[in-house]
């Protein structure tokens, strides 16, 4: 699995100006539901929520991987937001995030739900990666620093 398979470059949003959790959530639910992956836009919200009641997706240093299973998805899609400004997210060390990957996966997908944010979270700890994804100006830019 590669993030290539489940990101698109129009699923890729820089200097995206939102101020609360729920709004970023909202963006991502949006935009993943558009990917016409036979999905509703309330469906994908409310599996987001509900993993991020189990406790926070916010994994430090202003990065967040909500994420979730859902019954009627038909493959693993995801959506990356990065904002203008940090939002407070309740993550672990309490630094506002600012950059948002989404997904969402077929709920019978467990282990390649698994595999891909092994993936995510391995990408995503890399300074240099989260580097070059705060300094992009670009939605082509970030989407290539996310795949190669």
């Amino acid at each position: 699995m590669k993030i290539l398979d489940i990101l698109s470059p129009t699923q890729v949003f820089s200097n995206v100006e939102c101020n609360s959790k729920k709004a970023a959530m909202e963006l991502l639910a949006k935009n993943i539901a558009s990917s016409n992956n036979g999905i509703d836009q309330i469906d994908v919200i409310d599996c987001l929520i509900a993993r991020e009641r189990l406790g926070s997706t916010g994994l430090g240093n202003g990065i967040a991987i909500p994420h979730g299973r859902l019954k009627y998805c038909e493959k693993s899609v995801a959506a990356f937001i990065q904002l203008k400004n940090g939002i407070d997210y309740g993550a672990i060390d309490s630094i506002p995030v600012d950059l948002i990957f989404a997904l969402i996966v077929p709920e019978e997908s467990t282990d390649e739900h698994l595999q891909i944010l092994a993936i995510l979270a391995k990408m995503l700890s890399e300074t240099e990666t989260i580097n070059k994804l705060r300094n992009s100006k670009t939605e082509k830019e970030i989407f290539s620093i996310l795949t190669n």
